[in-house]
């Protein structure tokens, strides 16, 4: 009998470290883009293999919901347009600075 050891088990990410890597994807998208505004939909088809999938827009509209609630991530809503568009905050821009200096 073969030894099954041989075959390497398929690592399995969970929920949390999947919308931990789309929240982190979706920062650095808006801050690479900075100045320029983007919108939510932009950012779907920037970020996505398959912009129409639900799942894929969904985890991108919630990673920018949860940015903006962590203070990241302006979201600027208006009356007349369902789509919003986003910005870095302050404290990102920062942020983002400092850790690339660490990294130099």
């Amino acid at each position: 009998m073969r030894d099954q050891r041989s075959c390497p088990e398929p690592t399995q990410i969970t929920t949390a470290e999947e919308d931990c890597s789309t929240r982190h994807s979706v920062l650095i998208a808006v801050i690479d883009l900075h100045p320029a505004q983007v919108t939510v939909s932009e950012l779907v088809r920037q970020l996505s293999a398959a912009p129409d999938d639900f799942g894929e827009r969904d985890a991108i509209e919630q990673a920018v919901f949860d940015l903006a609630g962590l203070g990241l991530l302006h979201r600027h809503d208006f009356r007349q347009r369902p789509d919003a568009f986003v910005t870095p905050t302050q404290a990102a821009l920062c942020a983002y600075e400092l850790l690339s200096e660490e990294e130099d």
